[in-house]
């Protein structure tokens, strides 16, 4: 170990690093099971380390398809199937950088979870756990991604045949970004206005076969492929895709909550936001991940600062480090404090989503909009901070910090699009503020509201008065 980094962990001999350690994964046994995973990584053959900073785009996925094939392989032969661990893992075989199968497991399988009905699941979702099909999920298009009610994919549906047609019909309808569409997946989950009867009834799910099995060629009406270079997540195969005429049997709607019969008679789900339900669990997934990549960057940066000398004080002495001069605290201390933050933030969001999610299957859709607030607003805070503040880590490193080899050139182009996909950080903060306005609303007219904005209930009996606008 390096001298300056053994002097600095020698100097906080007051702190405990376990403890904390526990916190943070949760409890002892979670540490001691995190770290029996990790070393089941790190001394296997097949995840060794690889340089990819020297590998083009097409390497860089090829290493990332065969690292997830022996990741699931390995997943069932240690007989890892608790999603906590399963995140562990995968962690650990791709060190936090993106891989073609985030969708599939991130997305594809939660959907089908949620929004399937049993014999659904049956028919889908244990095929896809066992990588019998791989999924995507198909939501932005070319011309809108925020926006949803704009998306312009149709499923119409035909009577005689019990079968939905999906079309793209025009060239902003394309569907444009998922993950794993370009080369992976032979199945996504389409989201498409969906017509019956001659009325659109708005966004539904679809489980849409699009490549065949056993060739991976695109089935006939399906046009698929990989959208090219960007400015990261080069082992990502995101892609485009769209349908002409292409028919899927009615059974191929997520019908858990909306369904359509066979004569076409179409039956409402109990709320239009169960449709989205899938984008709130990814939302409150990201705000951990702002914690993570936070982490990383700090830790690169604080650990540089402890090891780098710089700028001789007085003549003849030698440099000091550059952690001990003040502006470089100032610079990184409180991004660590934020990593922390968002380190419990994320934790709590996560145990939110699963208690109201559990009241969700029973029919309790009282929390929902406090929840969509929540994450919506959380996504958007976490990750325009952690995004800055990963390139505030990379500054403070100097020149050194712009170096591939210091990692953080990877963490920033890795996270940086958590600003915009899966809802656009602007709009999420306003339907964050607009469920705030409406809650004050609320008060304003006489009456109570509960959940994280109860403490409304004493505007009231404040002696100052918010404002009323013009």
């Amino acid at each position: 170990m390096n001298q300056d980094l053994r002097r600095e962990r020698e100097a906080a001999s007051f702190f405990n690093p376990e403890l904390l350690t526990h916190v943070l994964d949760g409890s002892p046994e979670n540490t001691r099971r995190r770290r029996e995973i990790e070393n089941l990584i790190l001394n296997d053959p097949d995840f060794q380390h690889e340089d990819l900073n020297f590998l083009t785009r097409s390497q860089r996925y090829e290493v990332a398809v065969r690292k997830s094939a022996n990741m699931v392989r390995k997943m069932r032969e240690f007989g890892i199937a608790d999603p906590e661990e399963i995140m562990w893992f995968k962690n650990f075989v791709h060190r936090g950088r993106p891989e073609p199968l985030d969708l599939h497991l991130g997305m594809f399988l939660p959907t089908l979870l949620h929004q399937a009905t049993a014999e659904q699941q049956e028919r889908f979702f244990i095929p896809a756990w066992n990588l019998e099909i791989i999924g995507t999920y198909a939501q932005t298009e070319m011309g809108h991604g925020t926006h949803l009610r704009g998306l312009e994919t149709t499923a119409t549906y035909d009577p005689e045949t019990q079968e939905f047609i999906l079309n793209s019909p025009t060239v902003t309808s394309i569907k444009w970004w998922p993950g794993g569409l370009g080369k992976t997946s032979n199945h996504a989950i389409v989201l498409a206005q969906l017509i019956t009867k001659g009325k659109c009834y708005g966004l539904h799910a679809f489980i849409v076969p699009i490549r065949e099995i056993g060739t991976h060629k695109p089935l006939p009406g399906i046009t698929v492929g990989d959208i090219g270079p960007k400015f990261g997540y080069d082992e990502m195969d995101n892609g485009y895709l769209k349908m002409d005429n292409y028919r899927i049997p009615r059974e191929n709607m997520l019908m858990k909550y909306a369904q359509v019969k066979p004569d076409g008679t179409y039956v409402k789900p109990v709320s239009n936001k169960l449709t989205y339900g899938t984008m709130v669990f990814v939302r409150s997934f990201l705000v951990g991940e702002a914690a993570r990549s936070l982490s990383k960057a700090c830790t690169i940066a604080i650990r540089y600062s402890a090891v780098r000398h710089q700028s001789e004080i007085k003549p003849g002495e030698p440099e000091p480090q550059i952690l001990d001069f003040q502006t470089q605290q100032y610079k990184l201390f409180p991004l660590l404090a934020t990593a922390y933050a968002f380190q419990f933030v994320g934790a709590y969001v996560k145990e939110t989503y699963h208690r109201i999610n559990e009241g969700i299957g029973q029919g309790d859709l009282s929390e929902l909009p406090e929840l969509h607030a929540l994450v919506a607003g959380l996504k958007a805070f976490t990750s325009w901070t952690t995004n800055a503040a990963i390139e505030a880590c990379r500054m403070a490193c100097g020149g050194h910090g712009y170096s591939h080899c210091s990692g953080l050139p990877n963490i920033y182009v890795t996270f940086t699009p958590t600003c915009t996909f899966e809802g656009e950080n602007t709009v999420m903060m306003l339907q964050t503020a607009r469920f705030l306005m409406k809650s004050y609303d609320q008060v304003h007219s006489g009456k109570l509201v509960g959940g994280m904005v109860s403490y409304l209930n004493d505007l009231p009996t404040q002696r100052v008065q918010p404002r009323q606008g013009a």
